[in-house]
Parts: C-alpha cells; structure tokens; sequence
C-alpha cells in the first residue's frame, strides 16, 4: 500500500519522513490540494531504481539485437574477448 501523505508534512514531519524513507526503502507519495505533487525517497532507494532501469534497458536492447541478427557468442567466446580488452586497458596504462 503506497505511503501517501498531505506536501505540509514534509514542512512539519521533515525527520519522520526520513525515518521512514529510510527504513522501509519505499517512496512517500505527497500531495497537494488532494492531488500527486511530489515523491520522496531515500537516495539508496533511488540508487537501486536507477541501476535497475538501466539494466532492464540494456536487457531490452540485447532483445531487441537478438531480433535482427543471427549472430551469436558463446560464453567462452565472450570471456576470451572481454580478457584480451583488459589485457590491452592494462598495458596502455602502464604506458601512461
């Protein structure tokens, strides 16, 4: 069940709305005049919501890729590639 509170809490009720922000992970829905205004959420909360939007949109990408082309890696292929690129990383920054 959402947390939805009146925007004059935030004024008046600033530290328990941390608190629970804090505590539960989940956002606070103010309102104004009755109506959506503002969501308030822990910064580790919305962190975690950030990561997890990109990495479904870096999912949804590969999905989509996987679509139009026939071209697939193994696991070994792609371990060996990923290697030999931090192979290389690591002697160009032993250049610098």
């Amino acid at each position: 069940m959402p947390n939805i509170r009146p925007v004059s809490d935030l004024r008046n009720k600033f530290a328990e709305i941390s608190e629970t922000v804090h505590e539960t992970q989940q956002p606070i829905f103010l309102t104004k005049n009755g109506y959506a205004n503002m969501v308030v959420m822990s910064s580790d909360a919305y962190e975690k919501m950030q990561f997890e939007s990109e990495v479904y949109f870096k999912l949804r990408e590969a999905e989509i890729e996987a679509r139009i082309t026939n071209q697939r890696y193994s696991h070994k292929e792609v371990m060996s590639e990923l290697r030999k690129q931090l192979a290389a990383r690591g002697a160009d920054e032993k250049v610098l």
